[in-house]
């Protein structure tokens, strides 16, 4: 631990904390092919009540991250409920095939059903086959729930209805495309396969379903020749360019190219892959090997889309086995049973750590796990001898490896909040070298090396990223740079990142873990393992060379790495490399020479330096003291109205620190790029037509006031969902004579009814005529304030004058600015057309998104001060200005304090 950290004293007054760990029924297994992502196998044994669909629970595993170095030897397991063989309930939930209330029927020719009670084809869930519930495992992998949709879904409105029938029949329909591409990744899955199987009233749902996996590349993605030979010869949309070629910058160029853009990426080494390196190495008598001096585990294969892509190329992914003993300061094997004896004491501290962080609350934020861990350590009743302390350091060090960080850094509250978003499956290597799939990417994508971007401008019409004197000019930006280049400042924003980005980039940690590589003239190891470790009896080098990863079975010859993690890993940085090899060496020595086995030199060695490499500076992310989740969605969110993204593996919540957690936020951008360019080019087509598409434009804003984000008595609010900013511009909507709604709030008799008779004249005039829809623009957080005004419509109108200064307009009069508001919104809620049975927040409250990832959930807070619009001159209004207003929808309407 780091003497500096004095977070334990935080933990003296807490008594101990009882724990239960769950385990599974010994009857139940789910066993998942890696090999083939259809084969999904459940098994129950004979004096199992199969037929009780409600009761059977699958248990899907979920290696934790504090096993990513050494495989675990037991994974927790979480319930999932069968896709129902009865039914699901209006609001989301799976009902029991048994219940008899709220049960939905499955067939129109239900027995003793007479005509008249027959429900109608929509109101029934469909079936196209028999394997609903291996389909939603399947799905699942990709990341959607079994029962409801995800945020990205609810955001492009792929059902009318939230919780009903509808969304039922989309999920069946969705894991059926998924499961079906997934059969054979290498083709193209077109939306004419499903007609057939799908029922005719639910092919809008197809269209819907197909569209959406498409645009965001859940299928129909990689490198396989039918997928290559959808990319246009000629860009038919504006150009993009891309900072960073890495796993992130590849997989966004290569959909976007797809999508029709015009795509430059600009890469300041001489190589593609970014932290994903594969170096050949290479010595004589034709010894080679290929060395992944960066990413190198494809953590989990179900549905990971590197595991995806090499089965496109057809490569060989090696299974990291079980096995992996390690070995004392004097090169003695660790007696197996004092090596499960602590690791089973380290794993219940990791789970008391857990109990504890939710009796503490949101305190938890402010304290780091390694505090935690080392007061329930010296709190241990048992008596410990140095060589279990020195076990107990190995796992610490084996902990900072998975999370690139010193514990004494990593947050209490949400080191893990990953977790539950594992991929599952086996942890692999890839023949040869991840930097294949890098190649295999690279391949035909317009990369310029070399360049180095210091500069990025950004603005309501377009990008400049600049690189040494070079100016690159394009509609859209995305930046792939690792948060350590983010961190470091090295990259010129102008204008300067809002300010919530910042603080982001700025809790957000981002760890470091170095490598040796070494070739060998033979292999002197077991090969029947992957993995070996070594113990340090020095706390401060516990993560020095303490994992030794076997290349030898997928490098193509006799290469061994050595990892140095945590504390270890900045220290290395500065040790000469001779030293380095020279300290390996010996370590190797003292394990084999006293088995009678000699251990050659090295032909050749590499070490890596990652935290000095100006394009990296750092190895991945972790969740800091003070950061949470959050942090990661706050670090996605473009700026810009919609010009510059963001993708990296610092930018998913999900699978942060990851191979693919880098490709997929790669692929969402495309798809965020792509709504964002199809918003304006239909701005631009109104523009283009005004007498014919001024209608359209209105209709459009209609459209999305029909389901409003925020809704409080006469006033209504839009605004973009993805942008969380407090000072990002959202349209309120005044309407006057809506029968529709009602003032329920009381009015305070000691306030002043400042625009009383002003509201009353305009509800007058309004009452025998058609409705007046009135707009202005806001910040965000002027709206929140304006709901929160008491004492009714009146109160409100008096609050736009005397706090806002405000003009009310007509549908014209909301200017330019509106349009690219309206343009994001639309683009954020999809083509889908909105209905107002939609899920809407009444009352004021809110669609933003949350998150629930743990009990103690760190909310980003809203900034209480704003920039004020701006105040017109005030004038009275009259009722011949409240006619003329009637037939100029570009009029304004300014109130006058009385």
């Amino acid at each position: 631990m780091d003497p500096s950290d004095q977070s334990s004293e935080l933990f003296a007054s807490f008594p101990p904390i009882p724990f239960t760990l769950f385990l599974p029924e010994e009857n139940f297994s789910l066993n998942i092919n890696p090999n083939s992502d259809t084969t999904i196998n459940t098994s129950i044994t004979p004096d199992q009540d199969s037929t009780n669909g409600s009761s059977q629970f699958f248990p899907f595993t979920v290696p934790k991250k504090r096993r990513r170095g050494r495989p675990q030897r037991s994974v927790t397991s979480f319930n999932f409920p069968p896709f129902p063989n009865g039914s699901f309930s209006g609001n989301n939930g799976i009902v029991s095939s048994s219940s008899s209330s709220a049960s939905v029927p499955v067939s129109r020719n239900n027995v003793g059903s007479s005509s008249s009670n027959v429900p109608d084809v929509a109101d029934e869930i469909i079936v196209i086959n028999k394997e609903s519930t291996a389909e939603a495992l399947l799905a699942l992998t990709a990341g959607f729930p079994a029962d409801h949709l995800t945020e990205d879904e609810i955001d492009a409105r792929v059902v009318s209805v939230i919780g009903g029938i509808e969304q039922v029949n989309y999920i069946i329909i969705r894991n059926h495309i998924i499961a079906k591409w997934r059969e054979n990744v290498s083709n193209w899955v077109t939306k004419e396969m499903f007609i057939d199987s799908i029922p005719t009233h639910c092919h809008t749902l197809l269209d819907t379903a197909y569209n959406f996996l498409v645009s965001h590349g859940y299928i129909n993605f990689g490198v396989a020749p039918a997928i290559k030979e959808k990319i246009p010869a000629e860009p038919s949309k504006p150009s993009v360019i891309v900072v960073g070629a890495g796993l992130a910058g590849l997989a966004a160029a290569r959909q976007l190219m797809r999508f029709g853009f015009k795509v430059t990426v600009l890469e300041g080494r001489k190589r593609a892959g970014g932290r994903v390196y594969t170096k050949k190495m290479e010595g004589g008598n034709r010894v080679c090997a290929a060395a992944d001096l960066g990413g190198s585990v494809l953590t989990g294969t179900l549905g990971n889309p590197l595991g995806i892509m090499a089965r496109q190329l057809g490569y060989s992914l090696h299974k990291v086995r079980d096995k992996c003993p390690l070995y004392s300061l004097g090169g003695k094997s660790v007696d197996p049973d004092m090596d499960l004896k602590v690791e089973t004491a380290f794993n219940h501290l990791l789970d008391k750590a857990s109990m504890l962080r939710q009796s503490m609350g949101e305190v938890s934020v402010d304290v780091s796990l390694g505090a935690a861990l080392e007061t329930f350590w010296q709190a241990h009743g048992d008596a410990i001898n140095s060589e279990e302390m020195n076990l107990f350091n190995w796992h610490l060090a084996n902990l900072e490896y998975a999370n690139a960080g010193l514990l004494s850094k990593l947050s209490l509250a949400f080191w893990d909040q990953d977790d539950p978003y594992d991929m599952g499956g086996d942890h692999c290597f890839l023949a040869g070298g991840n930097g294949r799939l890098v190649q295999a990417l690279a391949e035909n994508v317009p990369i310029l090396f070399e360049k180095t971007v210091h500069t990025i401008r950004y603005s309501g019409h377009g990008v400049q990223v600049i690189a040494g004197n070079q100016v690159f000019e394009g509609d859209m930006a995305l930046c792939t740079v690792p948060l350590g280049v983010l961190k470091s400042g090295s990259i010129k924003f102008i204008p300067e990142l809002p300010q919530r980005k910042l603080d982001g980039i700025k809790r957000l940690g981002f760890g470091l873990l170095n490598k040796v590589a070494m070739l060998f003239p033979r292999v002197f190891w077991e090969m029947d393992l992957d993995t070996f470790g070594h113990l340090s009896d020095d706390p401060s080098r516990r993560g020095e060379f303490f994992l030794f990863y076997n290349y030898a079975t997928v490098a193509g010859g006799p290469l061994l790495i050595a990892l140095v993690a945590g504390e270890a890993a900045h220290k290395f940085e500065s040790m000469p490399p001779t030293d380095a090899v020279t300290r390996v060496i010996e370590i190797l020595k003292g394990i084999y020479e006293p088995q009678g086995i000699e251990v050659p030199e090295p032909i050749q060695t590499v070490c890596t330096r990652w935290a000095s490499d100006p394009f990296s500076l750092g190895s991945y992310s972790n969740v800091a003291v003070g950061a949470s989740g959050d942090d990661y969605d706050i670090l996605a969110e473009n700026v810009g109205d919609g010009r510059l993204f963001f993708a990296g593996e610092a930018t998913t919540r999900r699978y942060p620190a990851t191979m693919h957690g880098a490709f997929l936020s790669g692929l969402r951008e495309a798809a965020n790029m792509a709504n964002y360019a199809n918003a304006r080019a239909l701005k631009l087509k109104i523009d283009r037509g005004p007498s014919k598409n001024a209608h359209s434009c209105a209709c459009l804003l209609a459209d999305l006031f029909r389901e409003p984000d925020l809704e409080f008595g006469s006033f209504s609010v839009i605004f973009g969902r993805k942008n969380a900013d407090p000072k990002s511009t959202v349209i309120l909507r005044v309407t006057f004579n809506d029968p529709q709604k009602k003032n329920h709030e009381g009015p305070n008799s000691d306030q002043r009814h400042t625009n009383k008779l002003l509201f009353q004249q305009l509800q007058s005039h309004f009452s025998q005529q058609q409705q007046l829809h009135v707009y202005t623009l806001l910040s965000r957080q002027q709206a929140l304030e304006l709901r929160e005004v008491r004492g009714g419509d009146e109160m409100r109108l008096n609050y736009l004058c005397e706090k806002l200064g405000v003009r009310l307009v007509g549908r014209k009069g909301l200017g330019p600015n509106a349009d690219s508001v309206i343009a994001s919104i639309k683009a954020e809620r999809g083509n889908k057309k909105p209905s107002s049975t939609y899920l809407a927040l009444k009352s004021g409250t809110s669609k933003m998104k949350t998150s629930s990832t743990r009990n103690a959930v760190r909310r980003a807070k809203i900034v209480r001060n704003s920039t004020r619009v701006a105040a017109a001159a005030p004038v009275s209004n009259t009722p011949n200005d409240i006619k003329q207003m009637d037939q100029d929808s570009s009029a304004t309407l300014q109130i006058k304090p009385t």
